[in-house]
């Protein structure tokens, strides 16, 4: 039914996994594997065309980007109030590591926080990993991830 996608308009879930789906089938690439390259995308993306200042003002470092994750989310969900942005919060930082907690009310997307996460390594100057450690799937309460980085 959906023709056509505007900037700073939400879409119904069962859409977006429907598309993930149907790009799998059709490049013959595991979902998983396409949210992750997704993620990826989506940070070059979206830093340049739609949202490159307000990520601007988001951090000057990895660690302190994302730990402002939630507040990012709360000013693009401004613009639409249908938005419903997951949550993160950053813990154990180190020179070289983090963990970073994932909450949110769709499930099976990890992979593509593990890209977005990865994509934000050029912005810092940085090699970053991504490993999720902790999965709702494996029945906890929430996702975390691993997060190793050192310059590149």
């Amino acid at each position: 039914e959906v023709t056509t996608f505007t900037h700073h308009q939400s879409y119904p879930d069962a859409l977006t996994y429907g598309l993930v789906e149907a790009a799998s089938a059709e490049l013959g690439v595991a979902p998983r594997q396409l949210l992750h390259d997704f993620g990826v995308h989506w940070v070059a993306y979206t830093s340049r065309e739609s949202y490159g200042e307000l990520m601007a003002l988001s951090g000057d470092t990895l660690p302190e980007f994302l730990a402002n994750l939630d507040r990012l989310h709360a000013l693009a969900a401004a613009s639409m109030p249908d938005m419903h942005p997951p949550s993160f919060s950053v813990s154990e930082v180190t020179e070289c590591s983090l963990r970073l907690r994932y909450q949110s009310e769709r499930p099976g997307l990890s992979p593509m926080i593990e890209g977005i996460v990865a994509g934000l390594g050029p912005r810092f100057g940085l090699r970053v990993t991504c490993a999720q450690v902790k999965s709702r799937a494996a029945g906890g309460d929430h996702d975390e991830f691993l997060v190793t980085f050192s310059p590149a």
